[in-house]
């Protein structure tokens, strides 16, 4: 054990291999743009399905586009330094959004599109937006609903004008009249966007990107385009990445892993970036499509597995005795084949043989036949979720990032891939363990401060370039970066016991009836968890079994259900007493909640974490019931609805005893 290890000294480590440099002509990513319409014009930049065809646009295209919507924006009044906001789905021309007011010398401010305005207020007048782009009157509506209480708020221009014929607001613009008039301004002023780019610098303000807001209001961070390119060009090389790569754009605008995945590594290299057709046709879209490079964070992985295994469910019993002999082999043998190390002839030869009958076409109805490249960050990812995608030769690796760092800390470099660690730093990364274990970082991509927040800044950021992580981790004998938890999530029990309530939750949400989870014990006498059953399996399980409900409150209360969930949970129970430092982290009780934890509601971030002191508030009174001796608990919460109104919902929730396993039972039973 080392000495960060162990708690003593300050711990380092450093990637021998350095970082690029950036050249001063190509150091923003309209420059870059130019770069790419010169030199692979032809090539294909940006695809988007559309009333189901794929259409392309070429790295020509997209620079004329931006160039359009660049001039139709400074005929607004857009100046040098001004915020836009940009909210809706994945849509190339709010990509192209941001490089146009980029050229400009404006900043984008990327919103989560399904917020709500009361959201979207504290965002639009923080970052005091003057401009926000939109995609539809969806988004229009809500911006219209705070436009009173946004006084900087001057214009909103729409892409797509379906439902906005009756909208007479003088501050709305379709963006095809915008760009109309950009193509007109360019006419009257032939120099005007090659002079404003040239101005632009890498040290210049890109984007500022809010986070997800889990502990409170989310701070703006700011990122300068110097910090993303060397990030993002590091990463690309160090994975080989190129232009002849595709990536599917799927997830929000608003979170830096697509910003820099979608937008930036793209303009660093050059490969072509997809946006689906809906989130609804999003399994279907990246089917079709095939991408080399694929990024999804757990709860994506974890999503596609309950669909795996629900189709495996209703599959007749030959091909559900397959399957899971297979799988087997390849839980066996898989992850060594995969990185290239020795394996019998036997499975070899097996292996092979399920390739042909159930990994190839499994990860052929999946979309994931091409992938060369793929990564899973934002949380930990069960170990058992990260070694199945593994097994079946996915080349899927865990990667540690944050927005502050422009994604890239550390990732898990090819033949080095272990489902506990994230891996190494990236080049020109320096990662440090603190004395109380929190991960500490140095790299090129440190983002530059928190908007109008010096003293967020300052607790962060050192004054030599470190940033604090709030993650608890350590470094294992090959140099690898273990996250344990949140460091203020990391607690212990009243008997002095290791408590990592992330790592018992990532265990849970491994089965395909478990959608999310909430895992309590620190200062208590044991662990005890919140369940969310997965609508959609434990659905499917009971209407095969012919049980009948009628909503999520009436499915998640029956006792078969939670039969189901205790066998879960007993299966944790015994991994757990299989480790000696948490065997005692064994769960001893736990309740089915009634409704699905949602970010509307405040429990879960827009990026899906759970809000623990959020959750300790609003649940104090099931908790209590927890840790005390009844069967069941009143309780009575406040929903939020799709349309933004209030309501309640009861229920009288059961609460269940389970069984632990003692360390020496379960060497015994082995």
């Amino acid at each position: 054990m080392n000495e960060g290890q162990a708690g003593g000294a300050t711990d380092r480590v450093t990637l021998s291999a350095p970082g690029a440099s950036i050249d001063p002509a190509f150091d923003t990513f309209p420059k870059l743009l130019k770069r790419h319409a010169a030199v692979r014009g032809s090539r294909p930049a940006m695809r988007e399905k559309n009333y189901g065809i794929w259409q392309s646009s070429t790295w020509a295209q997209v620079a004329v586009e931006v160039r359009a919507l660049a001039c139709g924006l400074a005929s607004l009044g857009l100046r040098r330094g001004e915020s836009v906001a940009i909210v809706g789905d994945n849509r190339p021309r709010l990509y192209w959004t941001m490089a146009a007011v980029q050229a400009l010398g404006g900043i984008p401010v990327p919103m989560y599109q399904d917020a709500v305005a009361d959201e979207m207020k504290f965002v639009l007048d923080h970052a005091s937006a003057r401009f926000a782009v939109v995609e539809n009157q969806e988004q229009v509506d809500k911006l219209l609903q705070v436009w009173d209480e946004c006084p900087a708020l001057e214009k909103i221009i729409y892409d797509d004008e379906r439902g906005m014929r009756n909208y007479a607001q003088a501050l709305l613009h379709n963006m095809d009249d915008v760009i109309a008039a950009g193509r007109r301004f360019d006419g009257e002023n032939p120099g005007f966007f090659d002079d404003e780019v040239a101005k632009g610098k890498g040290s210049d303000t890109a984007i500022i990107l809010y986070t997800s807001g889990t502990t409170g209001r989310p701070k703006g961070v700011v990122l300068t385009h110097e910090a993303i390119y060397l990030t993002s060009i590091n990463a690309a090389r160090q994975e080989g990445l190129n232009e002849n790569d595709e990536c599917l754009a799927y997830l929000p605008m608003a979170w830096v892993g697509d910003h820099v995945l979608s937008y930036a590594q793209s303009y660093a290299v050059g490969f072509c970036v997809s946006c689906p057709e809906s989130s609804d046709t999003l399994l279907i879209d990246l089917r079709e499509l095939g991408p080399t490079y694929f990024f999804a964070p757990p709860r994506i992985f974890e999503n596609i597995l309950t669909s795996v295994m629900i189709r495996i469910a209703d599959a007749s019993a030959i091909k559900r005795k397959m399957f899971e002999y297979f799988m087997a082999v390849a839980r066996r043998s898989g992850s060594d084949i995969l990185d290239h190390r020795p394996v019998g002839l036997r499975d070899r030869i097996l292996y092979a043989l399920g390739d042909l009958l159930v990994y190839g076409p499994l990860k052929n109805t999946l979309g994931l036949s091409r992938v060369r490249v793929g990564y899973t960050a934002g949380e930990a990812i069960g170990p058992e979720i990260f070694v199945f995608y593994r097994s079946l030769g996915i080349n899927l690796k865990q990667l540690y990032g944050s927005t502050e760092a422009c994604v890239f800390i550390t990732v898990q470099p090819d033949g080095e891939v272990k489902s506990d660690t994230v891996g190494v730093p990236t080049p020109g990364v320096e990662i440090k363990l603190a004395e109380n274990g929190e991960v500490m970082f140095r790299s090129p991509g440190v983002f530059k401060e928190y908007f109008k927040n010096p003293e967020a800044t300052a607790e962060t950021k050192t004054a030599d370039g470190w940033v604090h992580t709030g993650d608890a981790g350590l470094i294992d004998e090959d140099g690898h970066l273990k996250i344990i938890d949140r460091a203020k999530d990391v607690g212990r029990f009243a008997d002095g016991t290791l408590f990592a309530p992330k790592y018992i939750e990532n265990k849970l949400k491994f089965f395909s009836h478990i959608k999310e989870v909430v895992a309590l014990g620190d200062q208590r006498d044991f662990c005890a968890v919140i369940v969310n059953i997965d609508l959609e399996a434990v659905g499917n399980w009971a209407e095969r079994r012919g049980i009948a409900y009628s909503s999520y409150q009436e499915l998640a209360a029956l006792p078969s259900v939670y039969d189901l969930v205790q066998k879960d949970i007993e299966q944790v129970n015994s991994d757990l007493a299989q480790d000696a430092t948490l065997v005692g982290a064994q769960i001893r009780r736990f309740l089915v909640l009634h409704k699905e934890l949602d970010a509307d509601d405040g429990e879960l971030t827009r990026t899906r974490k759970v809000r623990r002191n959020f959750i300790a508030e609003k649940y104090a009174t099931v908790i209590e019931a927890l840790y005390g001796t009844a069967d069941h608990c009143q309780i009575t919460t406040e929903l939020t609805f799709e349309d933004g109104r209030k309501g309640t919902i009861s229920a009288d929730l059961s609460i269940r005893d389970v069984q632990t396993v003692s360390a020496g039972a379960q060497l015994a039973a082995e």
